[in-house]
């Protein structure tokens, strides 16, 4: 099991985006969560096995959000992610 932050840049609010997340994440057998951040990009916080959250961010960026993403910066953390099943959080 590893857990991951990855942060989206570019066009990835007001389009969709975290719904798009949400939707994609419900094929995948992993825990974690999405929303906006007040500097315009999206953050997300994943669980899981490394394979599965690969076919997931693979599965973004096959998406049509490809098209909005213009950088995706990726940190391992070292604590697992909170929850369960994958929801877009509003803080």
């Amino acid at each position: 099991m590893i857990s991951l932050e990855i942060f989206y840049e570019g066009s990835v609010q007001g389009i969709g985006f975290r719904w798009s997340v949400r939707h994609i994440a419900k094929g995948f057998d992993l825990t974690g969560w999405v929303r906006n951040l007040t500097d315009g990009r999206v953050e997300l916080q994943v669980n899981g096995e490394e394979n599965e959250i690969r076919a997931f961010l693979d599965a973004i960026m096959q998406s049509e959000l490809r098209a909005h993403i213009r950088k995706q910066t990726e940190t391992k953390l070292e604590k697992p992610v909170a929850g369960h099943g994958f929801e877009i959080r509003h803080d």
